[in-house]
């Protein structure tokens, strides 16, 4: 039996007619859950980032430097998973 992880914090910044800005801390092995994204969004690293994502399609690690931004597209299914050894944090800005 696999260890439940602890739970990323998301902290709502800004939610209005245009866009939902969100802030996710990881302590590290973290995670978001699993989730399907409703709307395309940008993602700003406020730490290098490991993130360990599982998705459909299996399990990968992507490597991100602070202010690296990235954006995708709504329908991204995936559990973000804090995948080093140190606390990270992002900001997500989600597009309505």
């Amino acid at each position: 039996m696999t260890a439940k992880r602890p739970a990323a914090t998301p902290t709502q910044l800004l939610d209005d007619e245009k866009v939902r800005i969100t802030r996710w801390d990881f302590a590290p092995g973290a995670e978001t859950g699993h989730h399907v994204h409703g709307m395309d969004y940008v993602v700003v690293p406020m730490t290098d980032l490991t993130l360990l994502l599982e998705e459909p399609e299996g399990s990968r690690t992507v490597t991100t430097p602070a202010g690296a931004a990235y954006r995708r597209d709504a329908g991204v299914e995936h559990n973000v998973i804090n995948g080093g050894d140190a606390p990270m944090s992002f900001i997500e800005i989600e597009y309505k």
